[in-house]
């Protein structure tokens, strides 16, 4: 799993006209191609009355899941530059649509290339932006004596942390990142003297700065 990458937030749209051609741009963050097809499917059927429904994805870590459709569009002008938005931006598990309804007036090659570009950016930042980070689960069970010293050390730290389970001991979940874990853990232990239980859980992507 990469420690950090970069994606959309959530299911979003947003539209530009442009010589009276509707260009509406819809993003959303998927975890596998095969979400990416049945997303891109769902508006095609949303929007089964529109000239055309252009769209890419990319998808993996490696991006090794890459498409783009033209839709009847001239090759080139409309799927091409909506991946390039995609890869301008740096992202990661997104699928992008851009829905044109002709407005009566022919664009030109390239003229359909800054349109189709356009629809792409304001979809996407429609969805927002965000940057989601790898933390590893670390469960520190503590007697009560420590509860207090323990709270003030990891806010102190700015550790992320996923809540507090209070039962005959205190069970704080952190969450440090990835990279961080081994040595969260050891000072964890040196912090606590040893008598912390630590075991660790799942890793699990967080947004970044929330």
């Amino acid at each position: 799993m990469l420690n950090k990458y970069r994606t959309v937030r959530a299911e979003a749209n947003a539209e530009v006209v442009i010589k009276r051609s509707r260009f509406i741009g819809h993003a959303k963050p998927v975890e596998t191609e095969e979400e990416a097809v049945a997303f891109i499917d769902e508006i095609k059927r949303l929007h089964r009355t529109a000239t055309h429904n252009c769209s890419a994805y990319m998808v993996g870590e490696r991006d090794q899941h890459q498409k783009a459709s033209d839709d009847g569009e001239p090759s080139g002008t409309a799927g091409k530059p909506i991946l390039e938005v995609i890869k301008n931006k740096g992202l990661k598990n997104v699928a992008v649509v851009v829905t044109r309804y002709f407005g009566g007036i022919m664009l030109g090659a390239g003229g359909l290339v800054r349109a189709y570009t356009d629809g792409a950016v304001a979809g996407i930042e429609a969805a927002g932006e965000i940057e989601l980070v790898l933390h590893l689960e670390v469960f520190v069970e503590v007697d009560y004596t420590w509860y207090g010293k323990l709270e003030n050390e990891l806010h102190g730290r700015g550790t992320r942390l996923g809540g507090t389970e209070f039962t005959d001991k205190v069970i704080v979940l952190c969450l440090p990142v990835v990279p961080e874990a081994d040595a969260f853990i050891a000072w964890m232990t040196d912090l606590t003297q040893g008598q912390a239980v630590i075991r660790t859980g799942e890793e699990r992507y967080y947004i970044d700065g929330e």
